[in-house]
């Protein structure tokens, strides 16, 4: 979260720092990871609302498996500060459960998840159960050891060398740099439905595309591969899984699948949408949490990460973002009574931070409420 294309008002990787008492710094200001997460997750709820037609009746937040009671009160606080009362954090090994449970009519038996996200790689144990909670029963998370940033950083490494070396601490390529890193991202994504691909480099005096073959990057990544499936092997020492499944946007990396099907013994599952499996079963969650533990199977493709069936537009090399635009209006809902969801006024995450991310509706030195009409049109203007 921040400002695109300006690290010092960047932060990433903060909800597995939750607890720490190092801060966030964001320009000159220091932000606790909680404080930001709250943020964030309140920013969700908005889009979530002004989509929908109305407010979500509870939030499930997954999370790392790490977080333990303190952790999680530290998150609650910060939701509760951001307008968000009613919420279930809910462990993401978990949260996968549920999805693999709904998508893969699996009842009962013995999954395997290996998760392999930007920064972390977390190898969890969990027993499916019918109608009842599912069971943690062991996990490991192996942060700063392995992980997807790290192939990025390959990629980018490899780039670099293709050029005959790129200084990222040149001011003048700070924005090429930062344009880069993204295109090596999602050149990685692309790789794993074609085997070549061209890695575009936009230079003061013009654009080189540097080749990155599968093969190529398959060799880059292999060490790191080998050490992800180690761990879950490990973990699964003496047990024998009903099924192992890939979550993560690494998870579409072909040489992670191969590798953990040569190591660990069950079946491999892998999902449509691998970075979002923990997303849909927070949802599947919290359906059950409103409406019953007999609410009946809802197999619909709901999530809006998926663009198309081919990798190359799901993950376009080269373009910055997404444009809203480009995708198909929501079908017309009908009339419902609408209750107003009562969030932060939206700010920019620099002013929040300037401002020592207050309490919605007071100040942190006690003075005039967020609400107040005469404040309500500086922060509106600037507010997103």
């Amino acid at each position: 979260m921040g400002e695109p294309g300006d690290p010092r008002w960047t932060a990433s990787d903060f909800v597995r720092r939750v607890g720490d008492d190092v801060p966030v710094v964001l320009g000159a200001d220091p932000c606790t990871p909680q404080e930001l997460v709250g943020l964030l997750v309140a920013h969700v709820a908005r889009r979530v609302a002004e989509r929908e037609g109305e407010p979500p009746a509870h939030v499930v937040l997954s999370h790392p498996p790490g977080w333990g009671p303190h952790a999680r009160a530290l998150v609650h606080a910060a939701l509760r500060d951001a307008g968000l009362a009613r919420v279930t954090l809910l462990p993401e090994p978990l949260a996968v459960a549920a999805d693999h449970a709904e998508n893969h009519r699996a009842r009962a038996g013995l999954l395997a998840v290996l998760g392999v996200g930007s920064h972390a790689t977390t190898s969890a144990l969990v027993r499916l159960a019918p109608n009842v909670e599912h069971e943690l029963l062991a996990w490991s998370e192996e942060a700063d050891r392995w992980a997807g940033a790290d192939l990025d950083d390959l990629v980018f490494a490899h780039v670099a060398a293709e050029l005959g070396g790129l200084d990222p601490a040149q001011p003048h390529l700070l924005p090429a740099v930062a344009r880069l890193r993204r295109d090596c991202e999602s050149a990685k994504r692309v790789l794993s439905g074609v085997p070549v691909t061209a890695v575009p480099v936009h230079l003061p005096d013009g654009r080189v595309d540097v080749e990155l073959t599968r093969e190529r990057f398959e060799e880059l990544a292999r060490p790191g591969v080998e050490l992800a499936v180690r761990g879950l092997e490990r973990l699964c020492r003496g047990h024998r899984p009903d099924a192992i499944a890939l979550v993560g946007g690494t998870a579409r990396t072909p040489l992670l699948a191969s590798a953990v099907a040569a190591a660990v013994p069950g079946r491999l599952v892998l999902a449509a949408a691998p970075e979002a499996c923990a997303v849909r079963g927070a949802a599947l969650a919290g359906r059950r949490l409103l409406l019953g533990p007999d609410t009946g199977p809802d197999h619909g493709e709901t999530s809006v990460l998926v663009h198309g069936d081919d990798p190359s537009l799901r993950f376009p090399v080269g373009q910055l973002a997404w444009d809203d635009a480009e995708s198909a209006a929501p079908p017309p809902r009908p009339p419902v009574e609408i209750t107003p969801l009562d969030l932060p006024t939206p700010l920019s995450v620099k002013r929040v931070v300037r401002r020592g991310l207050a309490p919605i509706g007071r100040s942190r030195r006690g003075g005039r409420s967020e609400r107040d009409p005469r404040h309500r049109t500086r922060h509106d203007e600037d507010g997103r």
